[in-house]
């Protein structure tokens, strides 16, 4: 296996990767590394293709150019058992959170473990009661996903995605929709789980304020380009009118309010009967 390209203090490195969507460009030759055990965010408006660029990461698409190597492997070359098992190391929180929804909590987070060990029952209740423990919901390990809060219901699905103790975790927008309490306990969760566990978490987002509060290294992606990046600080302090107007959510800039369109006054007087 070739690793010349990956240095053992980075688990994700993007190399001059292109891809489209159809005719629509998506990523225009663009580099990034994700560093072990830090937390890295990927920032921008809406569809700029940010959870597009995890299913790159996770070999559910193929880039037209490019590479994406991830834990010196390069996914697109896997035969589809490799993918398999190297997905395996990889846990994923959807913005949805993705519960089974006939399964009660105990069953979700077990769910992964049952399907891809052979553990018995018992040890795979230690393992779940212990991941419900440290997001806080090992009480509710009887309730099914219909009686979880919209945060309850995020954190349970965390706690099935580091199930198998991955190397990485991406979050995909996970705080979308939440309350300022919940947002606050997926902030406590991401930041000490990552600590204690020694994980590497890539989080996509464009929540400005509460992913800046926890990541070490941000890029800012947009029009299929990384805008800037640097850690939060840096990209607080950005010389980037485009990146400044996004950090501060300026109505207008680089970013226009106004779709173009004719002169107002021209506009308005030249309707006629």
């Amino acid at each position: 296996m070739d690793n010349s390209n990956q240095s053992s203090n980075t688990i994700v490195t993007i190399n001059n990767l292109t891809f489209y969507r159809g005719n629509r460009l998506i990523f225009d030759n663009i580099s990034l590394e994700f560093q072990r055990a830090k937390i890295t965010a990927i920032m921008g408006p809406s569809g700029t293709g940010k959870t597009t660029l995890l299913k790159l990461i996770g070999g559910q698409l193929q880039p037209n150019r490019g590479e994406v190597l991830v834990n010196g492997q390069n996914v697109h070359k896997l035969q589809r058992s490799q993918l398999f098992e190297l997905r395996k190391k990889m846990g994923m929180l959807f913005q949805s959170g993705a519960l089974l929804t006939d399964m009660s909590v105990f069953d979700n987070v077990a769910f992964p473990l049952r399907e891809h060990t052979h553990l018995p029952e018992s040890m795979i209740r230690s393992l779940v009661l212990m991941k419900l423990q440290a997001i806080g919901l090992r009480g509710a390990r009887d309730l099914m996903p219909s009686e979880l809060s919209g945060g309850m219901a995020r954190r349970v699905a965390l706690a099935r995605a580091i199930a198998l103790d991955p190397l990485m975790i991406m979050y995909d927008e996970p705080f979308t929709g939440q309350d300022p309490i919940s947002k606050g306990v997926l902030l406590h969760l991401i930041k000490s789980l990552n600590t204690t566990l020694g994980l590497t978490s890539i989080i996509v987002s464009h929540d400005v304020h509460e992913t800046a509060a926890i990541a070490d290294y941000i890029y800012i992606i947009a029009d299929g380009k990384i805008i800037d990046h640097g850690t939060p600080a840096e990209i607080q302090d950005s010389k980037s009118e485009w990146v400044q107007q996004f950090v501060k959510g300026a109505m207008d800039g680089p970013v226009h309010f106004h779709y173009p369109a004719p002169d107002y006054v021209d506009d308005l007087l030249s309707y006629s009967n």
